[in-house]
């Protein structure tokens, strides 16, 4: 027999259950919309679920046509697990980590007016494909080396003639593979005044037989969804300092939530007090959200819950506070009528982590703090 899943608080079960409740409904949905407070108390839940993910506007569904960048699928199973939970803090630089598409033909372009206000940059790599040239005979061993230089472009167009030299380095002309530029400065300029930002331009100088020959090494341009794999991005590895606004619901959907929510059933007990504080789980599933057409990874997590007693005599095992203990025994000897028995509650937490696409189908990684309880107590 399947394992019974726990009822799920109303409001986020209602959330749930509704995918074609969002800012932006399926076209297909034709189920009605629930009357009078019901419909409050819904649409209340799923922009508190927004507010809690730093959502202002749902991003469109853009999943399976397009994919995510290699670097950026590594790098969020390298922080994370396949439920997105961190695997361990500080292995990430910032809490959010953007990637962004190059848009130009000629040049290599990025268009970064996505980051949020008041976030902080604190790193940016240029990572650019560089292809294999193939071997030409007769040449001797001085010849196997190229100089490769990164310039910020200063003026707009096709052939710009200002730029600044921001990083040089010798490459091997007959190997391929990626090449990390770090741009952290210029992009910094760029962040502060988007009218700097006119990209980047790279180019090769070969010395032979005292011949200077200019650009025989290529580094792969956008060329459709066969090479996507190699197109080039900007990484910016940021701080978001973004605080989560508190959530309004209307006076009616709060008597309605009062009116509707559900008795937490008795869980039977030898001692006929309940069962002790504990964890349970309690999955939240993006694709009934509707969320799977723009979160790349996880498709859901489990995010726990604490239930249960916190009942004279509290054992090791309740993780109880000092504070918690005295409370209890305060209760037990009835020594106050005001004071209730302490609460279970989560007294550790893990964060998350999500991949997904934002409004403009850059590929982000962002960390979200305290989302998972990985531990109850009574406090």
């Amino acid at each position: 027999m399947a394992p019974r899943r726990p009822r799920l608080p109303l409001v986020l079960a209602l959330a749930l259950a509704l995918p074609w409740l969002p800012s932006r409904p399926p076209a297909a949905a034709a189920l009605p919309l629930a009357p009078g407070p019901r419909r409050e108390v819904l649409a209340a839940a799923l922009q508190r679920l927004r507010e809690v993910f730093d959502i202002e506007e749902l991003p469109p569904d853009v999943l399976p046509r397009k994919k995510p960048p290699q670097f950026m699928v590594d790098l969020f199973n390298k922080v994370a697990d396949a439920n997105g939970i961190t695997r361990a803090p500080g292995l990430l630089q910032g809490n959010v980590v953007r990637s962004f598409e190059d848009r130009d033909q000629h040049h290599f372009y990025f268009d970064i007016s996505a980051m949020e206000r008041g976030e902080q940059m604190l790193k940016a790599e240029f990572r650019v494909f560089k292809l294999k040239k193939k071997a030409l005979a007769r040449r001797s061993d001085s010849s196997h080396f190229c100089k490769v230089e990164v310039y910020e472009l200063l003026e707009s167009g096709s052939k710009p003639q200002k730029k600044h030299l921001i990083a040089s380095r010798l490459l091997s002309l007959y190997t391929e593979g990626w090449e990390v530029f770090n741009v952290t400065q210029t992009v910094s300029k760029w962040v502060g005044n988007s009218s700097y930002n006119h990209g980047f331009l790279i180019t090769t100088t070969h010395v032979f037989n005292n011949r200077i020959e200019h650009n025989l090494v290529k580094f792969a341009k956008s060329q459709g969804a066969l090479q996507e794999s190699r197109n080039a991005f900007l990484v910016l590895f940021t701080n978001s300092h973004k605080r989560r606004s508190s959530s309004f619901v209307p006076s009616s959907a709060s008597r309605f939530i009062e009116k509707q929510r559900p008795r937490a059933a008795e869980v039977p007990s030898t001692t006929g007090q309940g069962a002790a504080c504990h964890r349970r789980e309690l999955y939240v599933d993006f694709r009934a959200i509707g969320w799977s057409g723009w979160i790349i990874y996880p498709s859901g997590y489990n995010a726990f819950y604490c239930r249960g007693t916190c009942l004279f005599p509290l054992g090791e095992n309740q993780n109880a506070t000092n504070h918690a203990t005295v409370q209890s025994i305060v209760h037990t000897l009835k020594l106050s009528q005001d004071v209730s028995t302490p609460c279970c509650v989560p007294d550790e937490l893990k964060s998350l982590n999500l991949l997904y696409f934002d409004d403009k189908e850059n590929v982000v990684l962002k960390n979200y703090k305290d989302m998972v309880a990985t531990r109850c107590g009574c406090h």
